[in-house]
């Protein structure tokens, strides 16, 4: 049977890939101009790159992706950049968390779904330099179809300057679609990266949209790819102006017990990881985003 949506999900692929690959090229970059400052001295970082599965119990195809990731380099601790392209049927529990949040016609009846992507988490060397999280995806069941994503900033001392350029220039990918879009996703950032166990945010937010199918694919999809566009402007000159600050082993504490929170999030609220782990994916890559290293008191 010919799949109608085989083009949409073709181009959506190929952009998350080549977002992949534009994003560590940059990374990469960065860690070859950092010949001054903490860490200097180590071997600049590269990325090592392991190809996903989607796991199925009749070990039959549905999809994978790439993993990549890189540690211990002069700048980034951590850092991995996932994309993947994965099919299948939707079990039970997958089914009831979609539904939860989103009516989608037929599920029940038609479990299928097609999902593609990229996850990003940078885990920084320097303390002044900020953590980061970006995502974009497409989602497709035979009933419905949409896209999710954003960027949010996670320091663990926070510079004003760093929050307030960080966001102008997710407000400025936002405009031009629609004026609402960053408030509200602004706010939708605000509420979705909190942890209320702690009772505060995880970070110094960003954007975060979800379930957007405005009936118009093309408009939608290039919202996401303005978005995805916007990673590279927002964070990488805070992490270029940070990579060389002398920090304190009280900055590196501080740093450790920050990620503490960023795990906590991610293992007990993050929709992504509970979805990827629902649906059988390689957990080393739903997992990727857990820090090197953090600490609790």
């Amino acid at each position: 049977m010919t799949d109608p949506f085989a083009p949409q999900k073709t181009r959506a692929a190929a952009w998350f890939r080549q977002l992949r690959d534009d994003i560590c090229a940059a990374f990469e970059a960065l860690e070859d101009a950092h010949t001054d400052g903490p860490l200097s001295d180590l071997p600049a970082g590269r990325f090592e790159l392991r190809e996903t599965r989607r796991g199925t119990a009749d070990g039959s195809d549905a999809g994978g992706g790439l993993m990549s990731v890189m540690r211990g380099g002069r700048v980034f601790e951590k850092v991995g950049v996932n994309v993947s392209a994965v099919h299948g049927a939707l079990g039970d529990r997958a089914q009831r968390s979609l539904t939860a949040r989103k009516e989608i016609p037929g599920l029940a009846e038609d479990p299928r779904f097609w999902a593609s992507g990229i996850s990003l988490v940078a885990h920084m060397q320097n303390p002044h330099a900020p953590a980061v999280h970006m995502n974009t995806r497409m989602f497709w069941t035979p009933g419905a179809w949409w896209f999710g994503g954003g960027s949010d900033l996670n320091p663990c001392i926070e510079y004003s300057e760093d929050t307030a350029a960080f966001h102008a220039v997710l407000k400025d990918a936002c405009d031009p679609h629609d004026p609402g879009f960053y408030p509200r996703f602004k706010e939708w950032a605000d509420d979705y990266f909190y942890i209320p166990h702690r009772k505060r945010a995880r970070g110094v937010g960003g954007i975060f949209y979800d379930d957007l199918c405005s009936g118009d694919w093309e408009a939608d999809f290039a919202f996401t790819q303005s978005v995805g566009r916007a990673f590279l402007p927002a964070f990488l000159p805070l992490a270029d102006k940070r990579r060389t600050q002398a920090w304190t082993e009280a900055d590196k504490e501080t740093q450790l017990i920050h990620r503490g929170l960023y795990a906590e999030y991610n293992l007990v609220y993050d929709r992504g990881t509970k979805f990827g782990l629902e649906t059988s994916h390689d957990p080393d890559a739903v997992l990727m985003s857990l820090p090197p290293f953090a600490r609790w008191v």
